[in-house]
């Protein structure tokens, strides 16, 4: 399994069973408006960091971006597998 399933596995987990002090559990519990806030934040950090930032800083960015999408697929029942094939039939 790669990181990003294993990843998603731990969120869909931090969602159906929260754990006290989980800032995942906790952005479930603050719900969609404020997790898709933190997408937005960390995508403006994304675009600062590729214009003025180191590799490393923008690898850290980019990391916290693919996290807080997939806690927001997660909120939203979608799986990588969704996009996956989405993606799949773009390219064909």
């Amino acid at each position: 399994m790669d990181m990003l399933h294993r990843l998603e596995t731990i969120i869909q987990d931090r969602k159906a069973n929260p754990v006290e002090g989980s800032y995942t559990a906790l952005l479930f519990e603050q719900g969609r408006p404020k997790i898709a806030q933190k997408v937005g934040e960390e995508a403006t950090e994304v675009v600062v960091a590729a214009l003025a930032q180191t590799d490393q800083e923008r690898i850290g960015e980019l990391s916290d971006l693919f996290y807080h999408v997939l806690v927001l697929m997660t909120d939203m029942d979608i799986t990588l597998e969704d996009v996956f094939a989405e993606l799949e039939k773009r390219h064909k």
